[in-house]
């Protein structure tokens, strides 16, 4: 595997300061990430394998105007995390954030990383597309945690571990995960499931964040919103036209698709009416 480019990453996200393996330095990697490079699941709605190599994953995420999805940021992330010295553990979740509270648990399916930062275990996720999370979280249960963008609450039973953000109608369950170690060979099997399954909302949905300093950036099928911090709807509209499509996809995201918007707009419309 190559060696990343840290600062080609730096640029990327716009970091000037000197890494240190700390608390400080890892905050604000973090925050700088979920507004810079957004989450985005376009390859898998357009039928486009998604590579997990670094190779592939910095020339995408970091060398164009394109972001990814869970997989793709975590494995980026991890890698640099890496590079400057922290020592980074990477797990899978199971995602919850649609699942009635009785449903069975879902496949493995996100990544997150723990990473010690100042003698302690920190939860970071950079890549959860309904609700990134834009600071590191402490490994501490039953406590609310809050960040600039919203406030999150782990807890812990029957040797899992339950991650939930703060919404305008309540805690909401974002995933579940366990503490066990996950090699690069399990990511690419969560990835091949999650950008080829029928029952993964990516190859069926547009679906796009992006944090800027204090709003949410979204586009879910055809609707662009705009919420404030723990979820708060601000705006709603409907993307009507390709015009309205690519001005976002430029503008507010910072993307230049893989495909043209207009394929985007007829593959959102078809499902829309199917």
């Amino acid at each position: 595997m190559c060696e990343l480019s840290l600062s080609a990453y730096f640029d990327r996200i716009g970091y000037t300061g000197t890494p240190g393996v700390d608390l400080v330095t890892l905050a604000e990697l973090q925050a700088r990430h979920v507004r810079a490079i957004p989450f985005e699941g376009l390859d898998p709605l357009v039928g486009i394998p998604v590579k997990l190599d670094l190779p592939a994953i910095e020339a995408k995420l970091v060398g164009s105007r394109r972001g990814g999805y869970c997989f793709e940021h975590g494995v980026l992330f991890k890698a640099v995390l890496e590079r400057i010295g922290f020592p980074v553990t990477g797990l899978t979740g199971r995602v919850r954030w649609m699942s009635p509270a009785d449903s069975p648990l879902s496949p493995r399916e996100h990544m997150l990383l723990r990473v010690e930062a100042d003698g302690a275990p920190r939860l970071v996720d950079v890549g959860f597309g309904a609700c990134l999370v834009d600071e590191p979280l402490g490994f501490v249960t039953d406590i609310e945690q809050p960040t600039a963008m919203g406030t999150f609450r782990l807890s812990a039973s029957d040797g899992l571990f339950t991650l939930e953000a703060r919404q305008p109608a309540g805690w909401r369950t974002m995933y579940v995960f366990d503490l066990v170690p996950q090699i690069h060979a399990d990511y690419e099997l969560g990835n091949w499931y999650t950008s080829t399954s029928p029952h993964v909302p990516f190859v069926n949905i547009l679906i796009l964040e992006r944090l800027s300093a204090d709003r949410r950036h979204k586009i879910i099928a055809d609707r662009y919103i705009i919420e404030g911090r723990e979820g708060a709807r601000l705006e709603e509209r409907p993307i009507e036209d390709v015009d309205q499509l690519t001005r976002l996809l430029d503008d507010v995201f910072g993307i230049c698709p893989p495909v043209p918007a207009a394929d985007l707009l007829a593959r959102v419309s078809r499902r829309a009416r199917g």
